[in-house]
């Protein structure tokens, strides 16, 4: 039973008695420190070195009865955008009980100075580097945004905060009057504070002074464009925050859709669909993606890795997946290059058998975006291939790999002993 719950669950009485009200009232006080205390580190990560830009870890969960992606999202301190985006084949809104999903909560950090605050707008999430403090490590928070619909979204600037205020009133724009006036839902001049004030408890001016970071009373507007233009958080986050953040701080709004960075010696990419104002050719031009991974990589990645970054590029999952890794080449050339099997390890996970290139290529760029090592091999007189993540030495990193399939790409893998695998024959399919 829950702290909370306990507190629930206290004998009732006609009247507490003064003691009782106290230790109900601590208790209560102690949970909500515990929870906002949970909150704020599962925000904040140590900054990498200035060559490293990897922060965070995914994690998969299961949902309750009673889950939407919105809840999931707004516990895990994520945007819905970026939850529906990692859980493609996931009803966001009806959601099986027990289903597995995965928390989008690891990120490469934008490229530029880490300094001040940071808006990626593609990404609807905002990066705020602290200044050191004595004798500690440096840290980065994030934090996710709500930004402005489509044709009014915030300028890409260079901007900073010019003004803070708790319990703000609304001033509400001519522009937005009419709106509403001619939808038949008037407003009046200002929105005092309150439950009604759409600005929440907290805002803070940018340079362009019509615009605000600020909390909303519409929590589940995070990872959407549905604003005017302003950048909206969670309330808790923005309480959290506010205090944080001193007049005169720098902000950059930025448009990285496509972010590329190194974690010890690996190479990740990490995609989110391009704002339309600025790509309008979303999915076709991958410009950007070239441009991010090449800043990186000094012309070292193959024409496999090349591939590897366009399908994560298209996929848009919002997540870090590995392009490629210094002194390896992670997609073999199948036509050319067969990979045996390696005889004195153990175990494997069978994947699936394909009669077709293409299908061997799709499920390989798969298997290396979670980082499995990938074997081919022939199987029966058809000439098919079977497609198999190892070699294991021991059954629990087979059972590891096959958990890592089936919760990140839903794929379900069966564990066998190496012996019972006939990889004599190369596979020999060509492309088509």
């Amino acid at each position: 039973m829950s702290l909370l719950t306990s507190i629930i669950n206290i004998p009732s009485r006609s009247v507490l008695q003064p003691s009782g009200r106290l230790l109900v009232a601590i208790l209560v006080m102690v949970w909500l420190l515990l929870v906002a205390h949970d909150n704020a580190i599962a925000k904040t990560f140590p900054l990498p070195p200035d060559n490293q830009a990897l922060i965070g870890q995914t994690e998969v969960i299961e949902v309750s009865a009673a889950d939407t992606l919105l809840d999931v999202a707004r516990r895990y301190g994520v945007g819905f955008n970026e939850m529906v985006a990692a859980n493609p084949d996931v009803d966001p809104w009806l959601p099986d009980a027990g289903q597995k999903v995965m928390i989008p909560s690891q990120y490469i950090l934008p490229e530029g100075p880490r300094e001040g605050v940071v808006v990626n707008l593609p990404e609807m999430r905002l990066y705020f580097y602290p200044p050191a403090k004595p004798g500690e490590a440096r840290v980065v928070v994030t934090y996710p945004l709500g930004i402005g619909l489509e044709g009014r979204s915030i300028p890409f600037a260079h901007t900073k905060i010019t003004e803070k205020k708790i319990k703000p009133s609304w001033v509400v724009p001519e522009s937005i009057r009419a709106e509403h006036a001619a939808e038949g839902d008037p407003l009046p001049k200002i929105v005092p504070p309150g439950a009604d004030n759409p600005l929440g408890d907290y805002a803070m001016r940018l340079g362009q002074s019509s615009y605000l970071i600020h909390g909303t009373n519409r929590p589940y507007s995070i990872g959407k464009r549905v604003s005017h233009g302003c950048l909206r958080m969670y309330p808790e986050d923005i309480a959290a925050f506010f205090p944080l953040i001193a007049s005169g701080t720098p902000v950059r709004i930025i448009d990285q859709p496509y972010k590329a960075g190194w974690s010890d010696s690996a190479l990740y990419l990490e995609a989110h669909p391009p704002m339309k104002e600025s790509s309008p050719d979303t999915g076709k031009n991958l410009t950007l993606m070239v441009r991010a991974i090449a800043s990186d990589t000094s012309g070292m990645l193959n024409s496999k890795s090349w591939e590897r970054a366009e399908w994560i590029a298209l996929q848009s999952k919002g997540v870090p997946l590995q392009v490629y890794r210094q002194g390896e080449v992670l997609l073999a050339s199948i036509e050319q290059t067969p990979i045996p099997l390696v005889k004195q390890r153990e175990w494997m996970v069978q994947v699936g058998t394909f009669q077709t290139m293409g299908s061997i290529r799709q499920v390989s760029m798969k298997m290396s975006a979670i980082e499995l090592p990938m074997v081919v091999s022939a199987i029966g007189r058809d000439g098919a291939c079977r497609v198999m993540a190892g070699p294991f030495s021991h059954r629990k990193q087979a059972e590891s790999a096959a958990n890592k399939l089936e919760n990140l790409l839903g794929l379900s893998g069966i564990i066998t002993p190496e012996s019972r695998i006939d990889s004599s024959v190369p596979c020999q399919i060509t492309s088509k």
